[in-house]
C-alpha cells in the first residue's frame, strides 16, 4: 500500500486524472488531498464528482479543507465574503456548477465542503493545506493557520514538531524549489507540494504543474497542466 499527497487541484480535472494515471493510483493505495479542489480552473464540479467516483469505486481518499473551500462556505453567509470568493476564482466554480450563488449547490457538495478534515497525521507526516502557527502553542489548535498560514518556516518549533514532517500546499512555488525542499526533507521537515497547477500563464516560471508526493517510497511526481482554460 502506497500513500500519496496531492494539493491545490483548483478545478483542473484532466491534469488530476493524468497525474493519478502517472502514479498508477489503485484501490490498494491511499490518497491524501490537501484542499483547494475548486476555483480558477475550468472543472471544479468535475473534480469533486471524480473524487466521489473514486470513493464509490473502492479507492481510499482522505480529504482536507483548503482556504478556497472555506471562502465558498463563507460566501453563503454574507455578501462581502461572497464577493471576495468570486474575485479569487469563485466565478469559475459557479459556472462549472451552473449556479449563481454557492447556496444553490446540491447539499451533497456542501456537506462535502463542510466535513473536510483540517489536518491529518499519518505515519511520520503532518498533512495540512496551508501550514501551522508555531508562535501560538499548541500549534495543532490554530484552525485559521491550517487554511491560511504563509511564511511560517522560520517560526517552526522543532521541539514541538519532533521528528514529524509537514506536507502542505496553499503557497505556489516553482518545481525547482519543491525539489530542493524534497532533497532537504529530513533536515528541514517541511515540503510544499503546490506547484501552481492552475497558473498556466506562468508555466515559464516553473509553475503550472500538479505534484504528487509518494510518502511511502519517498518519491515525487509532476504532471504538466493539460486542462483547457477560457481565454
Amino acid at each position: 500500500m502506497r500513500k500519496f499527497a496531492i494539493s491545490d487541484i483548483h478545478g483542473c480535472l484532466l491534469t488530476f486524472k493524468a497525474l493519478l494515471d502517472k502514479i498508477n493510483f489503485s484501490t490498494t493505495d491511499e490518497l491524501y488531498l490537501l484542499g483547494d479542489y475548486i476555483d480558477r480552473g475550468p472543472a471544479s464540479k468535475g473534480v469533486i464528482d471524480f473524487i466521489f467516483e473514486l470513493q464509490e469505486s473502492g479507492h481510499t481518499l482522505i480529504c482536507m479543507k483548503g482556504n478556497h473551500e472555506d471562502m465558498l462556505l463563507a460566501g453563503i453567509e454574507n455578501s462581502y465574503d461572497l464577493e471576495m470568493w468570486e474575485l479569487n476564482g469563485g466565478k469559475a466554480t459557479l459556472k462549472s456548477f451552473g449556479a449563481n450563488n454557492p447556496s444553490q449547490l446540491n447539499p451533497k457538495y456542501l456537506d462535502f465542503f463542510n466535513n473536510l478534515k483540517l489536518y491529518v497525521e499519518v505515519d511520520r507526516y503532518l498533512l495540512v493545506h496551508a501550514g501551522f502557527d508555531f508562535t501560538i502553542p499548541p500549534f495543532l489548535e490554530n484552525k485559521e493557520a491550517f487554511l491560511w498560514q504563509r511564511r511560517w518556516y522560520k517560526d517552526i518549533d522543532y521541539d514541538a514538531l519532533g521528528d514529524r514532517i509537514v506536507v502542505h500546499g496553499h503557497t505556489p512555488i516553482p518545481k525547482e524549489d519543491i525539489l530542493q525542499q524534497f532533497t532537504n526533507l529530513d533536515k528541514q521537515q517541511y515540503l510544499d507540494i503546490d506547484n501552481g497547477c492552475c497558473y498556466i500563464r506562468h508555466a515559464s516560471k516553473d509553475l503550472a504543474k500538479l505534484c504528487a508526493f509518494d510518502m511511502t517510497n519517498h518519491q515525487i511526481y509532476f504532471q504538466e497542466n493539460i486542462d483547457v482554460f477560457e481565454v
